[in-house]
This record gives structure tokens, C-alpha cells and sequence, in this order.
């Protein structure tokens, strides 16, 4: 499938979830002038191209079977993975927006205040500060040219409780998927390492971002801070390689951490913070 049919695909299936919430909503105060059932043919729609799309691009990256691209960690000091392409593969349950083989890590520091843990009722939300993740620095995993930066969407507060999860699901994803891909990853950055592959770290701290658009970067040079903007429950980084800067028609590449691996979900891992020296972070 070309890069133009695939764009083309998640447009039209854009297009058919944004006609179905709004008939959806439309109903709620008017009386539609067509059968009720009628105003769900263009979610089965959106979900057939979905699928489409998702197994197309999972035949593609079986038949491709590309080895694993080796770079530097994202991050220094102590953290753990979720969500990672070492327990299974589409590590997040899907191919799209190039997330084959992305893992989300989260700060788990040996001194200092710890990661809150999940909680069913209370409190119902945490501020980001409350998580040793938020304003982590975040590093260039290899000399790249900056392709995308941007931070200018908000931080939100955790989704970590019931009601918080709850939320999350039946009401702001469905925002974002309105909103469109922007919303989901949320404020980001992509990388041209060289050779076609690139790299793409979501949900960037607002106001963090050390580059922009354009800027040569070397590796271990600081792009921004860790944040829980987009689709996220907490303050974590997602990190992912994939074969174009467009997200709505990338796939996703195999990566190694030089030094560290692919840790596995729940696994700690700790990465010297002299990996990058401090002349490094600020050329």
C-alpha cells in the first residue's frame, strides 16, 4: 500500500468517526429523519478501513522482518517500562501512527519521592509534578535532524484512579480522536536519524522544548522535559522508531537502547547519568 493510499485511508476513516459523533450528538436533541441504526454506518465504516490499515501494515513489517536498529537511551537515571515491544508485538495493541514496536517508560528514581501508585477512588487526579517522570529531561538518541517539535499543548492532571481511567476511555478519547493525531500523542518531537528511520518521542512537557524544527542535534543533546500532554494517564515517555516523520502513514522499526536493550514490561533499568555529558546537553 503507497504512502498516498495510506494518508488517503486515514483521512476518510478521520472523516467517518468525526459523522458518526456528531450524528451521534445531533440525536441527543433533534429527531434524525432516518432510522436511528442508520447513524452507526459510519463508525462500522471507519472500523473496517481501521482494520484494513492495521493489517496491511502488520503483513508489510512480517514480510519486511527488519532487524533492530541500535540507539542511545531517551533518558538517564532510573526507570521501568510499560507497554513494551518485548512482551508483544504490536506493543500497544495496534500499527497505527507507527507504534509497532514503541514502549512507554516511566521514572522510578532509588532516591526521592516515588511514583504514585494507581489508587481506585482517591484522589481522583494528580498534578504532574506529583510524578518524578514530570520535566525529565528527554536526550537526542543519536546525531538527527529535528523534523517536527512542538509543546504548546497542556499538561493535563493524571487519569490514575477509576473515575480518572474511566474518563480517559468514554470521554477525552473520543475528544481526541476528533481531534486527530496532534491530540493523541500530544505535544512531540520527531527525529531524521539518516537511512529512513526516525524517531518520535510523545507526550513532551508544555513550554519544555529545547529545539525546534530544523536544528541539527547530536547525541545525548537535550530536546525537551517529559510531560502528560495527549493521551496519557500520567507523566511518562513514549518512545517509538519508524520508517517516515509522518505519523499517519509510518510504520513502525524495531529499536535497541545501547547498553540497556528492550526492557521488558515492569522491568527496571537504570542508565548513567555520565552517559551525556553536560557539554552534550548544551553545545
Amino acid at each position: 500500500m503507497s504512502i498516498r493510499l495510506r494518508k488517503l485511508l486515514f483521512v476518510i476513516s478521520r472523516v467517518l468517526w468525526i459523522t458518526f459523533f456528531a450524528h451521534v450528538t445531533v440525536d441527543l436533541f433533534v429527531d434524525l429523519p432516518y432510522n436511528y441504526w442508520l447513524t452507526w454506518l459510519p463508525a462500522l465504516g471507519a472500523i473496517a478501513l481501521d482494520v484494513l490499515r492495521g493489517r496491511t501494515a502488520g503483513k508489510h513489517i512480517q514480510l519486511e522482518s527488519r532487524a533492530a536498529v541500535e540507539v542511545g537511551p531517551p533518558v538517564t537515571g532510573r526507570w521501568s517500562a510499560l507497554n513494551s515491544p518485548a512482551d508483544k508485538v504490536p506493543s500497544h495493541g495496534t500499527h497505527h501512527l507507527g507504534q509497532t514496536y514503541a514502549i512507554d517508560i516511566t521514572a522510578e528514581p532509588e532516591q526521592g519521592p516515588a511514583r504514585p501508585a494507581p489508587v481506585w477512588f482517591w484522589p481522583v487526579a494528580r498534578r504532574g509534578q506529583a510524578y518524578p517522570a514530570f520535566g525529565a529531561p528527554l536526550h537526542a538518541v543519536a546525531d538527527a535532524t529535528v523534523v517536527h517539535a512542538e509543546d504548546g499543548q497542556r499538561d493535563h492532571l493524571s487519569r490514575s484512579s477509576l473515575v480518572g481511567v474511566l474518563y480517559f476511555w468514554l470521554i477525552e478519547g473520543v475528544g481526541r480522536v476528533i481531534g486527530g493525531t496532534r491530540r493523541i500523542v500530544g505535544n512531540h518531537i520527531v527525529l531524521d536519524l539518516g537511512e529512513g528511520v526516525f524517531a518520535m518521542y510523545a507526550h513532551v512537557q508544555r513550554g519544555s522544548l529545547a529545539v525546534r524544527a530544523g536544528d541539527k542535534v547530536v547525541a545525548g543533546q537535550r530536546l525537551g522535559g517529559c510531560g502528560n500532554s495527549g493521551n496519557s494517564t500520567e507523566p511518562h515517555v513514549h518512545f517509538q522508531l519508524m520508517d517516515g516523520p509522518d505519523l499517519e502513514t509510518a510504520r513502525g522499526i524495531p529499536f535497541r537502547w545501547r547498553g540497556v536493550g528492550v526492557p521488558a514490561n515492569k522491568e527496571k533499568f537504570t542508565v548513567d547519568a555520565n552517559t551525556y555529558t553536560e557539554s552534550i546537553f548544551h553545545p
